[in-house]
């Protein structure tokens, strides 16, 4: 009791299901960019909202809640907090941080608790990345997925996090306040309240993503004036899980290979998914949708491929041409500057991720992952809309089913 008392923290095993582990690590992959530290990815709701992607908020309400209720009953400050940061953020090779409070910093005085949410396993997802305290039980603690820790953000815990040595260490952080005045909902409400409204008849197009700055997804962030190194983060991603882009448009045509001139525009076009010498023939808004789609596919491939497939249409793929695949080949020298460096950030602790066998076998599954992809960008999407009017008249995020149920 008494240690509890100088350091006070609690860790629970198992709070969140692997279900939902898993989809908070596909909105992460699907949306992050360069995040607040060295060799750290971040994935922010205000992020998510910029991006027209604020559907993807929907899977965080819930825990949310639950996170908050359980550090005021636990530390004692029951209807006290409010949450001042949400955020999905990963640690890639090379990332650390030495001992250190949350409240160290002039600018983070108001911060009063931390909960920190893993979403995948140490040695299995990453290596390295171990969360120590310095002192008071337990000393360290071995990221496995669904587990949390929550601690006062002061110098009673203080702590460190060990160098990541391989793979991509994701969690959901979430920091909480008793000043209103950082209260994240009443900010996130805002920028909710200036989106325009959208009518049934246009969900689908209302959900499509739109890109950020392109220096938001530029690795290493040094490095975004010139393109000359480093990797777009959207562009790893497709890498790692062995897709190729292809624009096919002739404006996409890169005539002079050596400047940086075209990535920003080439970006924001549509394009296609190529993998191997196969092309879908499906066409993405812009790279930010190929990417939610993808991810989305990797998160749900198992419960797809369950789906019984006769044959494969030749509606869904057609083969590459030689004039296509030069296209592409150039093409990715601008878009993908360095693949060893992205394989090494996103690839895994195996290596990269490649699906190639996987996809020749069973392309229509991916196909089926695009109507499951658009089914569940609707569901999230309604439920926004339907949510919206409540969060903005109590200028408060929170779950209806609780509200309904008056709990």
């Amino acid at each position: 009791m008494e240690d509890s008392q100088q350091h006070p923290r609690l860790i629970l095993r198992n709070f969140l299901s692997l279900d939902v582990c898993k989809e908070l690590e596909f909105i992460h992959k699907s949306c992050c960019t360069v995040g607040y530290r060295q060799n750290v990815f971040s994935t922010t709701l205000s992020h998510l909202i910029a991006t027209n992607s604020s559907h993807l908020i929907i899977p965080f309400v819930p825990i949310r809640e639950r996170l908050k209720e359980k550090v005021e009953e636990y530390f004692g400050c029951e209807y006290e907090l409010f949450v001042e940061f949400t955020g999905l953020i990963s640690w890639c090779r090379g990332a650390s941080i030495g001992w250190h409070s949350d409240d160290n910093r002039d600018y983070l005085k108001q911060r009063d608790f931390a909960a920190v949410c893993y979403l995948n396993n140490y040695e299995v997802d990453f290596k390295g990345g171990l969360f120590h305290f310095q002192d008071g039980e337990p000393l360290t603690i071995v990221p496995m997925a669904g587990d949390v820790a929550m601690y006062t953000a002061d110098n009673k815990n203080i702590h460190s996090v060990d160098e990541i040595m391989d793979g991509e260490r994701i969690t959901l952080t979430l920091w909480f306040s008793r000043d209103a005045s950082h209260d994240e909902d009443a900010k996130l409400i805002s920028l909710l309240s200036d989106l325009p409204s959208h009518s049934p008849k246009s969900v689908f197009a209302s959900y499509l993503p739109v890109a950020a700055s392109n220096k938001m997804y530029s690795f290493p962030p040094e490095e975004e004036s010139d393109f000359q190194s480093g990797f777009d983060i959207r562009c790893a991603r497709l890498h790692v899980l062995g897709f190729d882009l292809y624009f096919s448009d002739e404006e996409s045509s890169l005539s002079a290979l050596d400047s940086s001139y075209f990535l920003p525009e080439l970006l924001k076009e549509s394009l296609q998914l190529v993998l191997g010498d196969k092309l879908l023939v499906w066409k993405f808004v812009n790279i930010l949708h190929a990417v939610q789609m993808v991810q989305f596919w990797h998160w749900k491939a198992s419960e797809l491929k369950t789906t019984e497939v006769t044959a494969l249409s030749t509606d869904v793929i057609i083969p590459l041409s030689k004039t296509q695949q030069l296209k592409i080949n150039s093409q990715k020298l601008v878009l993908l500057k360095d693949p060893q460096l992205a394989e090494t950030f996103f690839g895994g602790v195996t290596g990269r991720n490649n699906l190639q066998q996987f996809f020749d076998l069973d392309w229509v599954s991916f196909s089926g992952g695009v109507s499951e992809w658009e089914a569940y960008t609707s569901k999230l999407q309604k439920e926004m809309l339907m949510s919206l009017p409540y969060w903005i008249s109590h200028q408060s995020i929170f779950s209806l089913v609780h509200f309904h149920q008056g709990v």
